[in-house]
């Protein structure tokens, strides 16, 4: 029973409004700085049809919304109702598609057919996904909401009147039985009159000559055939409806004030539970890998935040079709910590480190499983980035000039529940301004109480503030030219200065030793 709660609504929001405000909001800014873009058309990727995407660019503001899609994750953990679920969204799928062909045929008879085959489909996928329901011991409440509801409505007027009229009508086209008499270019159509069958004595008369298996010559009719009735057909159908006006009077009736026969809250279940599906079944190839993921603790009171196994989900979508290694990362930040400061050598995970924090906080306030083994994290509001851009002729303004305004629309824009991600904000000016730039905008986002991650080659910054966090990308301390692609937490080396000084000015090692050879100087 309901027990005082408010009706199902949604299988994805646990309050009744949010589900009516989805797709109204584009693909944020920032997916492309994280590659969530990437991620989104993979996940969404052959589900055209449900028109995904709206959900997955739309934040949660309440926690109880996460919590609400967490438990229903973890509901799919049972493969039975999984496979139920599947099976539910097949039916409703073909009685699209049977619809589908309604509307484009001409033929009012074969256009009344698909219709009433359509709902005859969704009626067997509403009694199918009930009855599975009912047998299964449901944990999540939205869950239980959705079965509560089928439950009464499997068991409503409405349903068992519409389920009554097709199977009548159903009945009734089945037991129709006509002769056809074709003479040259006549046809004539009249009601079978159970004339004798002669076919036995036949095959008796004639079996002495059998001098081998005889050849068939019947065939089965395939209703899923993209074969549409000809002119020929449909006089033929027309001339039996005739002869049985009262059957397809009633097959017309039925189709034009059942119109809209499917219910508008099974409709969007069936659209709303492909999230889960479509999350679950891209995650599944990456724990077959052997990654693992999690559905985290989220709070919207506390900023301590904790992720274990944590890595870029872009990035190994594509080192596992390589068949390369992925690489995983912790980090944590606690009571007065909101900025992750990641310095270190080049091309050693730095950014992809900054990708990664950033993908984890955003897949967790969509209420999506994200790509780490244990994690404790704060539900944001807003995600903001800072990546370098290619200078625009356009605009008219600097390299430097651009990433001042961007980065003040970002400040002007956040609330303290954002998140900021950097990475190697201002190489376009001298040391001295970027150090000087790069601290005053820290300032601002350690006043907002906004949590950061600022990918820097700016050691300094590592040690800014008691609300500042050092961590460095490490390499092989046999070999220092072997990255590791561990970012771990401790104070900058130092080290960073020379190799952004070298890389700017193109005197690197392999720069130089480039150089030399273009110019044809002997080493």
């Amino acid at each position: 029973m309901n027990n005082g709660s408010a009706p199902f609504r949604s299988i994805l929001f646990d309050r009744p409004i949010a589900a009516e405000d989805v797709g109204r909001e584009p693909q944020p800014e920032f997916f492309r700085d994280l590659n969530l873009d990437q991620i989104v058309d993979a996940i969404t990727a052959g589900r055209d049809e449900y028109n995904l995407k709206p959900y997955f660019f739309s934040p949660l503001a309440k926690v109880s919304t996460v919590i609400y899609r967490y438990d229903i994750f973890r509901e799919f953990e049972n493969n039975a109702l999984l496979e139920m679920v599947r099976s539910f969204a097949a039916g409703m799928r073909s009685a699209r598609s049977y619809l589908s062909r309604a509307e484009r045929l001409d033929y009012k008879f074969e256009k009344g057919r698909w219709f009433l085959g359509a709902a005859s489909i969704y009626c067997a996928a509403v009694r199918g996904l009930t009855n599975a329901l009912g047998c299964t011991n449901l944990s999540s409440s939205g869950f239980r909401s959705f079965l509560e509801f089928m439950t009464n409505y499997a068991a409503s007027e409405r349903f068992v009147s519409l389920a009554a009229q097709i199977e009548k009508i159903e009945s009734a086209l089945a037991a129709i039985r006509y002769s056809l008499r074709i003479d040259g270019k006549r046809v004539e159509v009249s009601r079978y009159e159970s004339d004798p069958d002669y076919s036995a004595e036949v095959l008796d008369v004639f079996k002495k000559f059998k001098q081998g298996p005889a050849k068939r010559y019947d065939f089965d009719f395939d209703i899923d055939s993209t074969a549409e009735m000809n002119h020929v057909e449909a006089w033929i159908l027309d001339a039996v409806a005739k002869l049985f006006p009262d059957v397809f009077s009633a097959l017309g009736d039925f189709c034009a004030p059942s119109r809209h026969f499917m219910d508008d809250t099974v409709a969007r279940f069936d659209r709303e539970v492909q999230f889960y599906i479509a999350n679950l079944e891209y995650v599944a190839k990456f724990k077959q890998a052997g990654l693992r993921f999690c559905y985290p603790e989220v709070s919207d009171k506390r900023k301590d935040i904790s992720v274990q196994d944590a890595f870029d989900l872009a990035l190994a979508a594509k080192l596992l079709r390589n068949n390369k290694d992925i690489v995983t990362n912790d980090f944590h930040l606690n009571g007065p910590e909101r900025v992750l400061i990641v310095s270190g050598p080049n091309q050693g995970g730095k950014t992809t480190f900054a990708r990664a924090f950033g993908q984890i906080l955003y897949l967790a306030s969509i209420g999506s499983p994200i790509p780490a083994a244990e994690a404790k994290l704060f539900l944001c509001d807003r995600t903001f980035t800072h990546f370098e851009k290619e200078e625009d002729i356009e605009t008219l303004s600097s390299k430097l000039e651009d990433e001042l305004l961007r980065i003040h629309r970002i400040l002007e824009s956040a609330t303290p529940n954002s998140i900021v991600i950097m990475n190697e904000s201002f190489l376009s000016t001298t040391l001295g301004d970027a150090l000087f730039l790069s601290k005053q905008v820290l300032r601002r986002i350690i006043d907002l109480d906004l949590l950061c991650v600022s990918v820097t080659f700016l050691d300094e910054l590592a040690s800014f503030d008691s609300a500042t966090v050092s961590m460095v990308s490490t390499v092989d301390p046999i070999d220092p030219a072997v990255r590791t692609f561990k970012i771990v937490r401790r104070p900058a080396d130092g080290l960073a200065y020379a190799a952004v000084i070298a890389e700017k000015y193109r005197l690197t090692y392999s720069q130089v030793k480039s150089r030399i050879a273009g110019e044809g100087i002997a080493e």
